[in-house]
């Protein structure tokens, strides 16, 4: 009866074409299409990994892998309730890490800040805006730094001011006054917010502020040879203020870091002079 259906109508039967097969190459194409990989790059530590305890991850690690900064990660910068922790560039930090055996608060500070400082700079760019007080005339006035000319100090100038590095990794210094070794060593991002909570607490209970000391106690690990607590702290505590200048600044003149001092001119008073570059809220909240 088929048959005879389709030569009284005329119409031949014709078989459905099978569906449209994609190749594999097509789909694997199609599915690229869609798969977004923020890129990475990676960042010189000050450190050069020298510093680090050999079951770290970053012993002997000259650099580290970051991820560029995203709209996620910026919704870590805007949460209120992280900044009133404190914790927002912690978390940062820890994101942009690629390798998650690596924890943020382990971190030397001097290589937190060249993560910092290149995260913010695949984020907003190197221009940095800042309104800052001139040194000279105390002006007001709006500044801009060149985060992508910062320089590394990779704490390899140790002999030109004295200090031994001693087998543990701590620096040796001699202060000129009282003639005491000290043994310092690199604080990490605990260390900065340990003491950042100290601090909150003495202005909560209305007491003075102590962050110099503080810090001295955070970093002297010896006194000329003993590392017990109570002379470490007997010593800062006496210590004359030409010995706490030299240390304060023998430490941050050495100390692995990112070298955060550039030209400043004030457009007030006309001054030209070399400045640390201030950290504000504008750093990684810009206006613009």
């Amino acid at each position: 009866m088929a048959r005879n259906n389709e030569d009284r109508f005329g119409a031949p039967h014709v078989e459905a074409p099978p569906p449209p097969i994609i190749g594999t190459n097509e789909a694997a194409s199609n599915e690229q299409a869609f798969s977004f990989v923020t890129p990475t790059e990676f960042v010189e530590l000050p450190s050069r990994g020298k510093f680090y305890s050999d079951d770290h991850p970053l012993h002997n690690q000259e650099s580290i892998e970051i991820r560029y900064m995203t709209a996620k990660d910026e919704d870590i910068l805007t949460s209120n309730a992280l900044i009133r922790k404190g914790v927002a560039l912690d978390r940062l930090l820890q994101n942009v890490i690629v390798d998650k055996r690596i924890k943020a608060d382990d971190l030397l500070v001097g290589d937190r800040n060249a993560i910092l400082v290149a995260t913010r700079i695949s984020g907003y760019g190197g221009s940095y805006d800042v309104k800052m007080s001139c040194p000279t005339c105390f002006s007001s006035v709006e500044h801009g730094f060149d985060l992508s000319k910062l320089n590394v100090q990779y704490g390899d100038n140790l002999e030109e001011h004295d200090i031994i590095l001693a087998s543990d990794n701590t620096f040796l210094i001699t202060l000129p006054k009282t003639k005491a070794e000290v043994n310092l060593r690199l604080m990490t991002g605990t260390d900065e917010r340990d003491l950042g909570k100290l601090a909150q607490t003495r202005k909560k209970h209305k007491l003075p502020e102590s962050s110099l000391t503080d810090q001295f106690k955070k970093i002297i690990v010896a006194v000329n040879g003993s590392a017990n607590k109570s002379h470490i702290n007997e010593l800062v505590d006496c210590l004359p203020a030409a010995d706490s200048r030299y240390l304060r600044n023998l430490y941050f003149a050495t100390i692995p870091n990112i070298d955060l001092r550039q030209d400043f001119e004030c457009n007030s008073c006309g001054a030209f002079e070399e400045v640390m570059i201030p950290f504000t809220t504008e750093f990684f909240w810009p206006k613009r």
